[in-house]
């Protein structure tokens, strides 16, 4: 990588570094691009050399912060596998997943503006993308140590996904995001223990 392009993608880090927080306290509609310029410390033309508008700018930041939630999943599960249930597993990546619900970024970003400002599809498609593999391996990775049935984990890791996806949007949409997240995590769970061997 040259320097040129090293400089542009520690710019481009930079904008998003500073619009994440933004994005999380005030919603898209509360940020504007000047907001973010200042806070990163950068001029109006360095934003729209990297972004076409605020709404790419917002989905960058998404498909970041979607990036490193998968990370964080992925560490929590391969930090109980070793010697763990394969079942116990995935319950450690879905509860996980629900902590991060309440997390105040992927409560606003991830789960109230983004199917809104990028529209469903596109949300949905970023979902897949980052969540629908790391479901599928791991659903696969329980059938063939015997501790779910055997049956094709492709299909079973997009209904998962939907029930996480939902269970998300329970939580976001709550009075109280963290009382729904203990709520919705008993059932989301039993549904995984059905598919027991």
């Amino acid at each position: 990588m040259s320097i040129r392009e090293e400089r542009a993608e520690a710019t481009r880090a930079q904008l998003l570094a500073a619009a994440l927080p933004l994005f999380a306290e005030r919603g898209y509609a509360g940020v504007g691009t000047e907001d973010v310029v200042r806070a990163a410390g950068l001029t109006r033309g360095a934003l729209y050399h990297h972004f076409a508008d605020k709404k790419a700018l917002f989905a960058a930041v998404f498909e970041q912060l979607e990036q490193d939630l998968v990370a964080t999943l992925g560490a929590a599960m391969a930090a109980t596998r070793e010697g763990a249930d394969p079942v116990d597993w995935l319950t450690t990546g879905m509860s996980s997943f629900l902590d991060a619900c309440v997390q105040p970024a992927v409560l606003r970003i991830s789960l109230l503006d983004a199917p809104t400002v990028l529209g469903w599809a596109r949300w949905r498609e970023v979902d897949e993308r980052y969540g629908l593999g790391a479901i599928t391996a791991a659903l696969a990775y329980a059938m063939a140590a015997g501790a779910l049935r055997p049956q094709p984990a492709r299909p079973l890791a997009h209904l998962l996904l939907a029930a996480l996806g939902e269970a998300a949007q329970l939580i976001a949409h709550a009075a109280d995001p963290v009382q729904a997240r203990a709520t919705v995590e008993p059932a989301l769970l039993s549904v995984l223990a059905g598919l027991r061997t």
